[in-house]
């Protein structure tokens, strides 16, 4: 760890006094808007992520639905989950598109080489995914294979995807395969993590390979954006490059960054239950690094695409901790605790003020892989304090982003100093302003009077998530200790919004 950790407020905060906070909110000034695909999730071949946590088969004594568990579907149904990135990751810069399709029993078997050493049936390939697509009501993420397979490769399984009916060989394949009409690839990621696990390849190199794999990637079936690997945390150097060599050439960059309690070694990052609070605020002061993050990567992307045609994809964040005691340490299996649900509504928020750069963003990953929404075991489901924040902000997606200015005290633990509130604001498709607020201080219950310009407000309503204990999680056999609560303690009058903000809470108002 670093010797202090102390963040400069974000330009739309100030410090207030010691123990309240106040806030403006300009109605009267709406912002862009936040695009539902930044609440989108990742889904990747790693641990049970697909294989229990999505996928059981027909044959399964779990309730399913095709092979699609029921449970799982009803739960990400009800957050409206509006996108899916599959099918990785590190593991597609070694897919083979072909190994996925056809008669299951036909399919290859592979060796899950980068999670776990273990052995992968395909079972789950091209077709599963765009069924559960379908039955999400969800846009489509394919990530192709740069790392280990041909441009040729990338343009064949396009095609094979969304060629019209009859068209060409690919098309009559799919038809065999029991799939005659095209499907829509809303999002092609070419490549993952170039620099790394992606194959460990130079900024220059990368975009050359970016522009040419881009180029023979052709959609048959409406528009396709191309999202290139991009950096992963604070590499402007890569963002640089691959703006001045491929910004012309692809529609998004994608942003990597984990938060993690003890970020000096990836193998000793911290348990995800059990943690001193000294943890607890290392992992909120990580996490706002983000904010910084955005704010310079878009800057650089500002120099090479100031009409911002060019999205800033954050389509891996979330927290990472030491592996679940007794798991197979390449499943990245974790709790999800009240911990998580804060750093969900921090991340929540910071998008929501980079919503113009901000366009798509998953949370790694969906079920059962590190911050996930959901959490199997057999036949049992339950849903994570993560899942809860995501239900929260369900107004957020497709609505106004409202500008909120706050003036918020600091919360000290041992090197750390971070403000302790965090907000974001919107109006949403039906017209309704909701405002969110996040308490990071553990501690202490917080005033907070937010002055409203633009609307007025005669009620309010609200919900809660919030836990006894920092590490407040559901278990198996007590799934339902975090979940949201009525919230009764905001009151709002004319062009007054006062609320008591209760320690380590993500609060949604709704103003009436």
């Amino acid at each position: 760890m670093l010797a202090s950790v102390a963040m400069a407020l974000p330009a739309h905060a100030q410090e207030a006094a010691p123990d309240s906070v106040t806030a403006t909110l300009r109605a009267d000034q709406p912002g862009p808007q936040i695009h539902p695909d930044v609440f989108g999730q990742f889904a990747e071949h790693l641990g049970t992520g697909i294989y229990e946590g999505i996928w059981v088969g027909t044959k399964s004594k779990i309730p399913n639905d095709g092979g699609y568990r029921r449970d799982v579907l009803e739960a990400l149904r009800a957050i409206k989950v509006p996108m899916v990135r599959w099918p990785g990751g590190c593991f597609a810069d070694e897919y083979h598109w072909r190994d996925g399709i056809g008669p299951s029993k036909a399919r290859p078997a592979k060796v899950n080489t980068n999670w776990g050493g273990v052995n992968d049936d395909n079972s789950f390939g091209t077709h599963e995914y765009m069924g559960l697509m379908d039955r999400l009501g969800a846009r489509t993420y394919v990530s192709a294979n740069v790392g280990s397979a041909p441009p040729a490769e990338t343009a064949q399984w396009v095609e094979y995807m969304t060629a019209p009916k009859d068209s060409t060989m690919l098309a009559k394949e799919r038809a065999r395969n029991g799939h005659a009409e095209p499907w829509k690839v809303q999002y092609l990621g070419i490549g993952n993590e170039l620099w790394g696990c992606g194959g460990n390849m130079r900024a220059e190199y990368a975009a050359d390979l970016t522009n040419r794999y881009a180029q023979f990637a052709k959609s048959a079936n409406g528009p396709m954006l191309k999202i290139a690997s991009g950096p992963s945390d604070s590499d402007y150097a890569w963002t640089e490059t691959l703006m001045r060599i491929s910004g012309k050439h692809i529609d998004g960059l994608a942003l990597h960054y984990y938060t993690r309690p003890r970020n000096k070694d990836w193998n000793d990052k911290g348990p995800a239950l059990g943690f001193p609070e000294r943890e607890w605020a290392t992992t909120m002061a990580h996490t706002l690094e983000m904010e910084e993050f955005i704010t310079k990567h878009s800057a650089i992307m500002d120099k090479y695409d100031p009409e911002k045609r060019v999205m800033l994809a954050v389509d891996e964040w979330g927290t990472w901790y030491d592996p679940a005691p007794g798991s197979n340490p390449g499943f990245l299996q974790q709790q999800n605790s009240l911990r998580d649900a804060i750093v969900a509504g921090l991340n929540l928020n910071i998008f929501a003020h980079h919503a113009d750069r901000v366009r798509m963003a998953a949370i790694a990953q969906m079920v059962n892989v590190l911050q996930a929404m959901l959490l199997t075991d057999g036949p049992r489901m339950v849903k994570t304090p993560t899942y809860w924040v995501f239900d929260l902000y369900q107004p957020w997606q497709g609505a106004t982003a409202l500008p909120i200015e706050v003036k918020s005290p600091w919360y000290h633990k041992d090197e750390v100093a971070i403000p302790a509130v965090s907000a974001s604001a919107v109006r949403d498709t039906a017209g309704q302003v909701h405002v969110a607020l996040v308490n990071l201080d553990p501690n202490r219950t917080l005033p907070v009077t937010v002055s409203l310009a633009g609307v007025q407000a005669g009620a309010v309503t609200g919900r809660i998530v919030t836990g006894a204990a920092m590490d407040a999680h559901n278990s198996f056999e007590q799934p339902d200790t975090v979940r949201p609560q009525a919230f009764t303690g905001a009151q709002a009058s004319g062009g007054t919004l006062t609320v008591t903000l209760p320690a380590k809470s993500v609060v949604v108002l709704d103003l009436r």
